[in-house]
């Protein structure tokens, strides 16, 4: 196939979405920013997949990442619940404020 783009090239996005997203989680102060931070590394795992799943010819990547898609959506509904359920209570979407969980 001329003209296909390695496999390298996904792997090597994948990996730097992914070190974007543990950058985004580890340094961000804001509950919102490390949600988002997280989304980016799972859709980086997805993208990573359906490199591995096209270059292999095997369907199995492709509905592995609809199932961590699933899952994300499901993450997404909660983790917004809550964090809006922390906002008004706090109001702040600070890391550093959010103490609620402990008690």
């Amino acid at each position: 196939m001329t003209g296909a783009v390695p496999i390298s090239w996904y792997l090597t996005l994948s990996a730097v979405l992914f070190a974007l997203g543990v950058a985004g989680f580890l340094f961000r102060r804001n509950v919102i920013t490390a949600f988002m931070s997280i989304e980016l590394m799972l859709n980086a795992v997805n993208l990573s997949f359906i490199a591995f799943s096209y270059q292999l010819k095997d369907v199995g990547g492709h509905i592995f990442t609809f199932f961590v898609m699933v899952v994300a959506a499901a993450e997404a509904a909660v983790g917004l619940a809550i964090i809006l359920a922390i906002f008004r209570r706090r109001h702040s979407t600070s890391v550093d404020d959010i103490n609620l969980m402990k008690w």
